[in-house]
Parts: C-alpha cells; structure tokens; sequence
C-alpha cells in the first residue's frame, strides 16, 4: 500500500501506486492557467529557448546601467551587428526588452514586469 507524506496509508491506494502528492507538494500556480494564458506564456518562454536571446537578456540585465546599446552587445555576442538586432528584435516584440533610438544607436533594456510576470508563474 502506497504511503504519503506523514506515512499513512493512502486511501484507495495498492501497492506501486503513486503517492499522495497534495499532502507533499504544493501546487505550482494558485489557479490553473487558461488556454490562452498558457498559449501567451509558452510563447514568451520559447523566445528565451534561444541561447543568443537568454545572452542578450543577461547582458542588459546585469548592465551597469541597466541599459546597453546595441553595439555593445556585438563583441561579447560574438555575432554580427545584424544578427544582434534581429534578436533583438524579437524580444522586443515578445516585450521582455525595450529600445530607445539615440542617434544612429539604439540603447536597450530589460522590462521587469514582463519578467517578474513569467517568473510568477512559475512561483
């Protein structure tokens, strides 16, 4: 007979069952996410799934500054110039970062709301 987590007998429960995890784990959201809020949220997650993508985000976080231009991000990238801006392009348009043109340049920064939201949801 299977066992939970104070090591009484689950009821209902044979041998080899799973145990009893309400008891142990808590759960990971307080309510389960919506079709659509799960489509957003995997949406957001998949532009992080790119190495060059996670880079850039932990380049402008960990920034001085709290802000990098784009021609900053090419050496540490080792990546061309466009290849840089076409990353950033598409975490600008997930919102996880924003862009301010100065000049020829364009200084980035990361969008804390957008990350505590995807950080939460995980919490």
């Amino acid at each position: 007979m299977s066992r939970s987590a104070t090591g009484k007998a689950a009821p209902g429960r044979g041998k080899g069952s799973a145990l009893v995890l309400d008891e142990c784990c808590p759960t990971v959201l307080a309510t389960p996410l919506s079709e659509d809020a799960a489509t957003v949220l995997a949406a957001d997650f998949a532009v992080l799934a790119d190495p060059v993508r996670l880079r850039l985000l932990s380049l402008l976080t960990s920034a001085p500054t709290g802000e990098a231009c784009v021609c900053e991000l090419v050496e540490p990238l080792g990546r061309s110039q466009p290849t840089v801006s076409h990353h950033l392009k598409i975490l600008t348009e997930a919102g996880l970062i924003a862009g301010e043109k100065r000049g020829r340049w364009v200084w980035y920064r990361a969008l804390p709301s957008k990350l505590a939201e995807m950080r939460d949801a995980l919490a």
